[in-house]
């Protein structure tokens, strides 16, 4: 598939999320699932009658995280990808329902960083391209914080010098 005015293939974005990314992501689906493990094992040793009933779960949830935070990370770490060109920015993820995303420039309306409490232990910032499009912001994952202030400057720049509105 070509774009129809520059002549310009369509093609997968070149740029792989930051390595560190595998750990946050880990650090995230870690936290996600020890939240009701936690709740599940208090519960059980204060609730004696309902101890196996509680405990069993909470075992099967915790084993359930484990496999997540050691597979997932690794397999996004494959998927994710970026780009930004003189005239979009280009994401793709997933495995099996695969996205790709194309914002081109004159529809990008903010450039943002935001970094959480875990992206920023790691080092990493996550860049939020808004656009005009009814499916949302293009994110830009698991950068490099430094590599993340880069970009967004990058793209505002590039933004000012593209006439139109982007609405």
């Amino acid at each position: 598939m070509t774009a129809s005015t520059s002549g310009t293939r369509l093609r997968p974005p070149r740029n792989p999320v930051d390595r560190r990314a595998v750990g946050w992501w880990a650090t995230n689906l870690i936290l996600l699932f020890a939240a009701p493990v936690v709740v599940l094992l208090g519960l059980g040793l204060l609730i004696t009658p309902a101890r196996f009933w509680l405990l069993t779960p909470a075992v099967v949830i915790a084993l359930a995280g484990l496999v997540a935070a050691v597979a997932l990370p690794r397999w996004w770490f494959r998927v994710h990808r970026w780009e930004v060109t003189d005239v979009a920015v280009y994401t793709r993820t997933g495995w099996f329902w695969q996205e790709w995303r194309v914002a081109p420039l004159s529809r990008i309306q903010t450039v943002d960083t935001r970094r959480g409490p875990v992206e920023q232990r790691f080092g990493l910032a996550t860049v939020v391209v808004t656009t005009a499009s009814a499916k949302g912001a293009v994110t830009l994952p698991g950068l490099a914080h430094e590599r993340a202030e880069e970009v967004a400057a990058q793209l505002t720049e590039a933004t000012q010098a593209v006439p139109g509105d982007a609405t």
